[in-house]
């Protein structure tokens, strides 16, 4: 977590930006997300740079408060904040705010702030700055989730820079190792009573600094272009699943290493099947002779057609299971689950009436006896 990220955990309410309680279960943050996400996807807001703004930020929250351990870290920082740590001062007073010992962004990690109040020495930057994490959204069929496929997508932004390959140094010289921090990326600050770990003023954090920079980057690594990626979708990927691709966000400063990219897919809708967990769904429309008599009829599936028995006296709702026609998980794939619905033709011909009256005519029980009221 950098400086930036820090101090934006004080300042920001992440539920607030979802529009969620604090104490949202994951899955209303993620329904939140997905429906904000939609809304605001540069994709649907061309030229918009309100909506783009808009769309990093629930980027941003989701990516804290949707994942389990930087929520945890998060809630401890902003209970810190509310009890007065974060701007009036340590509880127990004291009057010593963060903003006189640096800022919150000169603190390490979690663990260096609560070094504070035990008096400790707050932990050393072992790690550079890593880049941040980046998302975007690909669509694909029902049947192309359902198989697994590839799918192009176009990242447009800060990419390594052709030139130093994201070093920041000019080609044939290297990085070296910081001076002031000895390469961990922090130093420690004496505050009265206190010692503190604080991010390196040199380097940044990086632990290495570029005497002499790369003149396409200007040291930085990192260059704007737009990059052409293939995304592998696996089979039996759900509507709204994340995929990640380690390191193909944006490049940390300075060959720094680089953050994730998260792809987020959309599964179009099947004119025939629904998806109910592993299992795929199917209604089979049948007429009364074969729901009454019985029958084996062709059933579609997504790898051609299989023959369904119906037994003799189906009602209209049942749903027959058939093993291993569902969507991919691990280990084999779930099952397909046909539901029966018995067809009432709305037009009869003139013979069909004759039988239906003569069935009607033989019937001796009424399907309404045990409701009591007359036939």
């Amino acid at each position: 977590m950098n400086g930036d990220a820090r101090r934006e955990w004080f300042e920001k309410d992440y539920y607030h930006v979802l529009g969620v309680a604090k104490n949202a279960s994951h899955a209303e943050i993620k329904k939140a997300y997905r429906k904000l996400a939609q809304k605001h996807h540069p994709d649907a807001n061309a030229g918009n740079k309100d909506a783009e703004e808009r769309f990093k930020e629930i980027s941003a929250a989701y990516d804290v408060v949707g994942n389990e351990e930087k929520r945890k870290q998060y809630d401890q920082v902003r209970e810190m904040a509310s009890s007065g740590a974060g701007a009036g001062g340590f509880p127990g007073g004291g009057g010593v705010r963060f903003e006189d010992m640096g800022g919150v962004g000169g603190f390490g990690d979690i663990g260096d702030l609560f070094s504070v109040f035990t008096g400790g020495r707050g932990r050393g930057r072992t790690q550079p700055v890593r880049g941040a994490d980046l998302e975007t959204e690909v669509r694909v069929s029902f049947e192309d989730s359902m198989s697994g496929t590839t799918v192009p997508v176009r990242i447009a932004g800060p990419a390594p820079c052709p030139t130093c390959h994201g070093s920041g140094a000019e080609p044939g010289t290297s990085p070296t190792t910081c001076p002031q921090c000895g390469g961990a990326g922090a130093v420690s600050v004496n505050q009265g009573p206190f010692q503190m770990s604080q991010t390196c003023p040199r380097c940044r954090g990086t632990g290495r600094v570029v005497e002499r920079p790369c003149t396409v980057c200007r040291g930085s690594g990192s260059v704007r272009t737009t990059r052409n990626l293939t995304v592998k979708i696996p089979g039996g990927v759900r509507d709204g699943g994340r995929i990640r691709l380690a390191g193909r966000g944006e490049p940390g400063p300075a060959g720094a290493p680089a953050g994730d990219l998260y792809v987020v897919v959309h599964v179009a809708p099947h004119r025939l099947f629904s998806r109910k967990g592993n299992d795929l769904t199917l209604e089979l429309p049948v007429t009364f002779p074969e729901a009454a008599l019985g029958a084996n009829v062709q059933i579609p599936t997504l790898n051609g057609a299989v023959t369904l028995k119906i037994p003799s006296g189906t009602q209209s709702g049942r749903t027959f299971r058939v093993r291993g026609l569902g969507a991919p998980k691990k280990g084999g794939r779930g099952d397909l689950l046909v539901t029966v619905r018995v067809d009432v033709p709305s037009k009869l011909s003139r013979e069909e009436k004759a039988l239906l009256s003569q069935l009607q005519d033989s019937q001796k029980k009424s399907p309404r006896a045990s409701l009591g009221v007359d036939a």
